[in-house]
């Protein structure tokens, strides 16, 4: 196998892709129809920012910019003001494609590009369209190539602007497949390996893809359809496995996938049967063994108990889990914003659990300089160790579920719910797809400068903050003020959906984008309100009473917290000097 290196020991975190968990819920499969599609993007800390590109006029050629996640991941005026980031330098283009080109594979012109929100990824157009991604290693890991040199082929695309492009040009999943593979067939693929969930209101595809080693067949993909009423994720390995021909309605491939496999040697359909995709193409799970398979299993489990799986494997190639499973109970949203929250709770991998968690129940692992395989997909690794890796991980920086809802009017169809920072101390915010914009403090501001108008900042501060003891202000704090905020969500949503019936679709628009700033202000003034009482109620490890008895001393003010016995049983405690004698 070809293996490009992509992390020195010093380097923790992989240049490419992210280590992201996503998920389909098709309509069969949601408790009220809805078709959904989420992901969480666990970027560390990139730009968190979530950005509404409107329409333009598509004419002359469309800039293509190169994999990026460092706040600003881009820097231009093409793509609405969202974008356009004063003090910053300007995004040089990696290419100019023309938009004849685009047409070309479309099968049709389109004079104006589809309005859309997008982040480090696309994510959903005012048609409905959705998107979630996660990387995949692979076994071929190219830099991008603009230069077409004689016999070597460009490498133009990642997953980032394939999406947009998508978003920008297709209103159907089916449409949007087979624009991108045809993009990355004509001018080719670079970086990880990639998995885009695309879906619309009737169907939910997963699009593989990734890089060959070949001056010929230089890269290739795979899309295969969920089947209506079943439930998918994926979580940073491939989940495609053997091919399937002649069956259009259910599965599409590249052209170059099959001979590009024989003549690299990876896989001879004639010796070796059907292709495998992951096995083929990858060398299976991103990091460690279980990075990707455990949380596989935790979210197919929690899904469908019933399935009784096994969270142990043989290998990373294992056929135990199901490409797509029938959820025991049909989900909802708060459902799917669960499944973001754990850390295993419950089961033999709790992180909240062990001496690891230190004194209160923390589930967060940091990296360190002893982690050196931590998002690193290179080879000739050195198993040292590693932590169960949660859904809900401390380098997230934002986690969305797009929502198709049927039988609502037009204008209201389609949502999307974004939660800043870490999904298990955020709030789910919903934001309409026909809106003509997004807050400014979603549009605003990166991690390396704190700016208390971004909406990120604000449930980073708590996260972090909640860390002082996890599990006495996520319980007592944190957890209560998010149920009840996002009770008010699904409340708002409802008084919204009334507000603009029998509006013109541009009164509707309008209305729904005022109402969904000002409700997303509210929360963000909110969160905030909570992280200055947490700072104050938590302050020098004790709970300061708000309403202590000042009356007579002594004065009731505080609160001891202390440490647990068990914990204390694990540390030197015991030792400490209890009397005058030498020990």
């Amino acid at each position: 196998m070809i293996t490009v290196l992509l992390s020195s020991s010093l380097l923790m975190f992989s240049p490419s892709g992210q280590s992201c968990t996503t998920m389909i819920v098709t309509k069969g499969a949601s408790a009220d129809g809805s078709m959904m599609v989420a992901h969480s993007d666990d970027d560390e800390l990139g730009d968190q920012r979530m950005i509404f590109v409107p329409s333009r006029l598509q004419t002359g050629t469309r800039s293509l910019y190169q994999e990026s996640y460092r706040y600003p991941r881009i820097n231009t005026t093409e793509r609405g003001p969202g974008y356009s980031t004063p003090g910053y330098p300007m995004t040089p283009a990696l290419f100019q494609l023309p938009y004849e080109d685009i047409w070309s594979l479309l099968g049709h012109k389109n004079e104006y590009s589809y309005a859309y929100f997008d982040a480090n990824y696309g994510i959903m157009n005012e048609y409905n369209l959705m998107f979630g991604e996660c990387t995949n290693g692979a076994n071929f890991e190219p830099e991008a190539t603009v230069v077409k040199a004689p016999g070597k082929p460009m490498r133009l695309f990642y997953s980032q602007e394939l999406s947009r492009i998508a978003l920008e040009n297709c209103k159907t999943a089916r449409e949007a497949i087979v624009l991108m593979g045809k993009l990355i067939e004509r001018y080719g693929y670079y970086s990880t390996g990639e998995t885009l969930l695309v879906a619309d209101e009737n169907e939910a595809w997963v699009f593989e893809m990734c890089a060959l080693p070949d001056d010929v067949y230089h890269s290739a993909w795979v899309a295969q359809r969920v089947p209506d009423g079943e439930f998918f994720v994926a979580a940073n390995e491939f989940r495609i496995r053997f091919l399937v021909k002649n069956d259009p309605d259910n599965f599409l491939f590249s052209e170059y996938l099959i001979p590009g496999l024989k003549k690299l040697g990876w896989w001879n359909e004639e010796k070796d049967g059907p292709v495998d995709w992951l096995k083929a193409v990858s060398p299976g799970e991103y990091n460690h063994p279980y990075y990707s398979l455990r949380r596989v299993w935790r979210v197919l489990d929690r899904v469908n108990p019933d399935l009784g799986l096994s969270p142990w494997v043989e290998n990373g190639y294992t056929f135990d889990y199901p490409f797509s499973v029938k959820p025991k109970d049909k989900l909802t949203t708060s459902d799917v914003f669960s499944l973001y929250r754990d850390h295993y709770e419950g089961t033999q991998f709790d992180m909240t659990k062990g001496v690891a968690s230190g004194p209160y129940g923390d589930p967060n692992r940091f990296v360190g300089l002893y982690d050196g395989n931590q998002n690193d997909v290179s080879s000739g690794k050195k198993m040292i160790g590693a932590w169960e890796r949660a859904i809900s991980v401390f380098y997230q920086g934002y986690t969305y579920v797009c929502q198709l809802r049927p039988g609502k009017q037009e204008p209201t169809k389609g949502l999307v719910w974004f939660g800043p920072d870490v999904s298990y101390t955020t709030v789910f915010m919903p934001f309409y797809s026909k809106a003509f914009g997004l807050p400014e403090a979603l549009q605003a501001g990166g991690p390396q400068k704190f700016y208390g108008r971004c909406a990120w900042w604000p449930f980073n501060f708590v996260n972090n903050w909640s860390r002082l003891n996890f599990h006495q202000i996520t319980r007592s704090d944190i957890i209560p003020m998010q149920s009840r905020m996002e009770q008010q969500e699904m409340q708002f949503i409802a008084m919204t959906d009334k507000a603009v019936e029998g509006l013109t679709p541009g009164e509707a628009s309008t209305v729904l984008t005022e109402r969904c700033q000002a409700n997303a202000d509210s929360v963000i003034i909110g969160w905030w309100h909570l992280a200055a009482t947490i700072v104050a109620k938590y302050s020098d490890g004790y709970i300061n009473l708000p309403n202590g008895d000042y009356s007579t001393p002594p004065c009731d003010l505080t609160r001891v917290i202390g440490y647990p016995a068990v914990w204390l049983n694990e540390t030197d405690y015991s030792d400490g000097p209890t009397t005058y004698e030498m020990k």
